[in-house]
């Protein structure tokens, strides 16, 4: 399954790479749902940047939006650890339009890409 949703991310960015120009940011503004609690939190985070919630540790690797349309889409590269384990349980990229296609799976937490810093 994960291997599809990267072949999927793949295509999709190489295809919108290839019919439109992307812009690479500087941020992102990324959301994260305990499902325990109920709590969202947006986070704020720069390229190289991480952020630790609860059990999880979220840093975003590079953020990118359309060329002529920033509002549009962003496609974030994103890196989620676990607290105590040593391989990352999501990394790979997000895609705000469709957060479904490539979305981590934890029992606790949803992270999903909200849209680049434009400025």
């Amino acid at each position: 399954m994960i291997r599809f949703a990267v072949l999927v991310i793949l295509a999709i960015t190489t295809s919108a790479s290839a019919q439109e120009a992307v812009t690479d940011t500087n941020g992102a503004t990324l959301r994260a749902l305990d499902k325990l609690s109920g709590k969202v939190t947006d986070m704020q985070l720069s390229n190289g940047e991480h952020q630790a919630l609860g059990r999880i540790d979220v840093e975003l690797d590079d953020c990118r939006y359309p060329e002529d349309d920033p509002a549009g889409d962003a496609y974030a590269f994103v890196t989620i650890r676990e607290t105590g384990k040593p391989d990352p349980i999501f990394r790979g990229w997000m895609v705000a339009s469709a957060p479904a296609l490539n979305a981590m799976d934890h029992p606790r937490y949803d992270v999903w890409v909200m849209r680049c810093r434009t400025s």
